[in-house]
């Protein structure tokens, strides 16, 4: 199997994107506060660079490694603006780590190329799936963190080095609460309008079946708050278990079309 290469500006910019980010994950106590965080900006920046060029350059593609690198730099967006409003937040060096690790991967899976297609819908339809995916990623960090407040309490550790367990579980609850949104104007789209949108009827295939079970999922997990006060461990199982069904919707089935099987959807 021959996977379709990238150009080699997308080579140049994600290279120097992945060093950037790699800096601050690496290296963020000799840099210091400030350079880590302008090596994190460099690398946001050439990091969204990189995407605008892959699907609007001279050879626009992609796949399911593309896809997570959109949510990535969306995660990463999320964490620029929330560093301003909570500056006690600490989790950059995990974040860099994860956005050099998704640039790489994209520079390695690149996708298909993309088609031109008969509706101007299409880009709509797939700007709120990944912005679905991003919420809903930046859903799944707040909850790490919130899991690992929780464990410092218990364990009588030092609490005042990050954003209170309460913030942090309203902001997790409101993430995933708009990804529902617009998880569900996703699905009604492609159920709605599929014809138009793909040329062809909604169809039950395994991307379809793992969406509709992640929405199942996140509407229990909202409707068991709302309900019964679901919050800690239990609920994080929940949004984990949401994500991972929602991950394998798209990028699962991706993964095995474009590597496994090394063909186009």
């Amino acid at each position: 199997m021959i996977l379709p290469s990238a150009s080699p500006i997308t080579w140049l910019l994600a290279l120097a994107a992945a060093v950037a980010y790699a800096m601050p994950a690496l290296a963020a106590r000799r840099l210091g506060q400030t350079a880590a965080r302008n090596a994190l900006l460099v690398a946001w920046v050439l990091h969204a660079t990189v995407l605008v060029w892959g699907l609007w350059g001279e050879a626009p593609q992609f796949g399911f490694a593309p896809a997570l690198s959109m949510t990535a730099w969306l995660v990463l967006t999320v964490y620029a603006v929330e560093r301003q409003l909570f500056p006690q937040m600490r989790s950059r060096w995990m974040l860099a780590s994860l956005g050099a690790a998704a640039v790489v991967l994209a520079l390695l899976f690149p996708g298909q190329p993309l088609q031109v297609s008969a509706s101007g819908w299409l880009p709509l339809h797939l700007a709120l799936g990944i912005a679905c995916y991003g919420l809903f990623a930046a859903a799944v960090v707040h909850a790490w963190l919130m899991t690992r407040a929780e464990r410092h309490i218990r364990q009588a550790e030092d609490t005042h080095s990050g954003i209170p367990l309460l913030t942090l579980e309203r902001l997790t609850f409101r993430f995933v609460t708009a990804g529902f949104v617009l998880l569900t104007a996703t699905l009604v789209a492609g159920l709605v309008f599929g014809e138009t949108l793909y040329g062809r009827a909604w169809r039950w295939d395994h991307k379809a079946v793992f969406s509709v079970l992640s929405w199942l999922t996140f509407a229990a997990l909202l409707a068991g708050r709302a309900r019964f006060g679901w919050r800690g461990s239990s609920a994080v199982r929940v949004l984990y278990a949401g994500a991972a069904l929602l991950m394998l919707a798209y990028v699962g089935s991706r993964f095995v079309l474009e590597v496994i099987l090394g063909r186009a959807a």
